[in-house]
């Protein structure tokens, strides 16, 4: 996943599934947190959030394969791994222009 904080429009298939990561009430509240309170690990993450940890990693899960977070598992001064999590820097800018050059490059295809 290419970062898009210089503003280059993503290619079709990594917008949509930024778009798709970010539709929902939950996620957007992941992306919030994180981008003002900072990185942070799953369980403060969860109280934070409201949902629970298997919720919230579910949804964690999908933010991070649209390259909309990152992950880095830590060890605690106590000994126990705490997974970490942070916002990626990104900026899309929506534009009828920009959705059609995105749309030119998809890789699936209308059906005939």
């Amino acid at each position: 996943m290419t970062n898009h904080s210089d503003h280059t429009p993503p290619e079709g298939d990594v917008l949509l599934a930024m778009l798709a990561a970010l539709a929902s009430p939950h996620r957007l509240r992941i992306v919030a947190a994180l981008s003002t309170n900072g990185r942070n690990y799953v369980s403060q993450l969860a109280r934070e959030v409201g949902i629970s940890r298997p919720l919230l990693h579910l949804h964690l899960q999908k933010l991070e394969e649209a390259g909309l977070v990152t992950s880095q598992l830590e060890l605690s001064n106590d000994g126990k791994a705490l997974n970490y999590f942070a916002v990626t820097p990104f900026a899309v800018t929506l534009t009828p222009e920009a959705i059609a050059a995105a749309a030119a490059t998809l890789s699936a295809k209308p059906d005939s």
